[in-house]
């Protein structure tokens, strides 16, 4: 058993820019990231004695991490947890930014914050340079199906940032 759990949190401590990202596309509040964090790893633990290694460690994370967030999301919403205050600075896995970098990247993910939480799978996906087959096995739909929605996401994301330059 020992041996299981150190394999677990050295994939854990690898791939763990997976879930900051995740809770970062789906908590525009700290706390709301935070305890999305928690319940991805905890669900990943849960779920870990299942994987069988068909899959890279990194696709089978992605999986679970979005379904998580995507039921948390839904859980969230019944208490209103989107912050209608400034947008809280959030660093991901210790990476440092100039400020007019950080800027950005806050503004986007605020802008991904806006979507519904299909989208922001699919513009999740787009980011991380899955292929469109890739995305097709994550989701369980078809490659045309992927290319229709992640056009849908991408021209909603568009929309999003070109309303507010300014703010972006």
């Amino acid at each position: 058993m020992a041996s299981t759990e150190q394999d677990f949190l050295d994939k854990m401590e690898k791939h763990k820019g997976i879930i900051f990202k995740i809770s970062k596309m789906y908590m525009d509040d700290k706390d709301d990231r935070d305890d999305l964090f928690q319940e991805i790893t905890y669900q990943v633990w849960k779920a870990y004695p299942n994987f069988k290694g068909q899959s890279e460690f990194s696709t089978w994370l992605y999986r679970i991490a979005l379904n998580t967030a995507i039921i948390f999301l839904k859980n969230e919403k019944k208490r209103s947890f989107i912050s209608s205050g400034p947008y809280t600075e959030y660093k991901i896995a210790h990476e440092e930014f100039n400020n007019e970098k950080e800027e950005k990247l806050n503004g986007m993910y605020k802008a991904i914050n806006q979507l519904n939480s299909i989208d922001k799978a699919f513009i999740f996906y787009y980011l991380e340079d899955f292929s469109g087959r890739e995305i097709a096995e994550q989701m369980g739909i078809s490659e045309g199906n992927v290319r229709v929605k992640m056009n849908r996401a991408k021209n909603k994301l568009k929309d999003i940032l070109n309303s507010d330059k300014s703010q972006y």
